[in-house]
């Protein structure tokens, strides 16, 4: 066996997450060691991969023509990594920009450790003045929220605009209080918004919000819309949020979004839907208030903003963030830290819904 011995997270089957013995490369020239301390669990991604709900083992995906299908051959089992939010020191480099000693943060998954490239992988550096944990948050988990601003920004202001753009002085509803809305909502804060509302059915995740100093309201009932209707009124016939941040994955929150919005807004889309939208009505707010909806996921910043708007550029707005808020987002966002081992036995629990978190964390012992 050449290379590296690595234990890692995977899924054997279906409803099956499992520790896994994997190999890395040995670090070439340019290349350094990257030994795992921290590594974040997805709630909402992982999940999905773990029950086999995800489109891609629902369905064939044609990468040429970018488009699902049924029939076909979908993705198979086993999967042999998950997550996308690590944090580890650099214990060997061959590499210039990695001095060893280093903490960084990248999105290699639940890995105990990695040959690192920071020639064909994005690798942010984790400052001193940070905690380590929160570091999890640099790599991808902050871009996703600091895209979806920049798609509203884009929307709103036009390419080319400051990220808060989209957010600053306009009134800001935020669907879903998981971690993209808890993280994106604290975005907006802090970037300007008149205000910033939280919709969320979840009694302990509201608890979550308001501990983090944001305003909720109950969208158990998918009502929401009605209070944010009444709070935002601007005119005759216009009342409403003037941009939805829309982080939950289940097409109620879809609705509540559209809903909510006033005539001509804009719903930026994080959510990751696993099935159909039939709560999703297309005829009703959505024709008759002239609204639209953008998808912002991670694997593109808007049309035109590429070459400014780096995955490290990206990274940047979130360690600002971090910097001034990281005390109360490690206190009460990271709801779980539990050891690495017991990943696999948190995740089967996640995917059963025998346990709930909004953000687990995995700590890796080193040695």
């Amino acid at each position: 066996m050449n290379g590296r011995p690595v234990r890692s997270i995977g899924v054997t089957a279906p409803g099956r997450p499992a520790m896994l013995d994997d190999v890395e490369p040995e670090p070439g020239p340019g290349q350094a060691w990257v030994t795992t301390e921290w590594t974040g669990i997805s709630a909402g991604t992982e999940v999905a991969l773990v029950r086999g709900t995800d489109p891609q083992h629902r369905l064939s995906w044609d990468a040429d023509r970018r488009s699902f299908r049924p029939g076909g051959r979908p993705a198979g089992y086993p999967i042999p990594r998950l997550g996308y939010m690590e944090v580890g020191l650099v214990t060997e480099s061959r590499a210039d920009v990695l001095a060893e000693g280093s903490r960084v943060a990248m999105a290699y998954g639940h890995r105990t450790g990695r040959c690192a490239d920071p020639g064909t992988t994005p690798v942010v550096p984790v400052p001193d003045d940070l905690d380590p944990l929160l570091g999890v948050y640099l790599a991808q988990m902050g871009p996703i929220c600091v895209n979806g601003l920049l798609h509203a920004a884009a929307d709103l202001a036009g390419p080319g605009a400051p990220v808060g753009a989209g957010v600053q002085n306009r009134h800001v509803l935020v669907t879903g209080a998981g971690v993209i809305g808890l993280l994106s909502a604290l975005l907006a804060v802090r970037h300007g918004a008149a205000a910033v509302l939280v919709a969320e059915p979840s009694p302990e995740r509201r608890a979550v919000a308001a501990a983090l100093g944001l305003d909720t309201v109950d969208d158990a009932d998918g009502a929401a819309w009605e209070a944010v209707k009444e709070g935002w009124r601007h005119g005759p016939g216009d009342h409403g949020a003037d941009v939805v941040l829309q982080c939950r994955g289940h097409d109620v929150a879809l609705a509540t979004a559209l809903k909510s919005l006033r005539p001509q807004g804009t719903v930026v889309d994080l959510g990751f839907y696993q099935g159909g939208a039939p709560a999703v009505r297309l005829g009703e707010e959505f024709h008759h208030n002239g609204l639209a909806i953008v998808c912002a996921q991670i694997g593109r910043v808007p049309r035109g903003m590429a070459g400014s708007w780096s995955r490290a550029a990206l990274a940047a707005v979130t360690l600002d963030l971090l910097r001034e808020r990281g005390t109360d987002i490690r206190a009460h966002l990271v709801t779980d830290v539990v050891p690495f081992e017991q990943g696999p036995e948190l995740l089967a629990d996640l995917a059963a819904r025998r346990r709930g978190t909004v953000q687990a964390v995995l700590r890796v012992q080193s040695g």
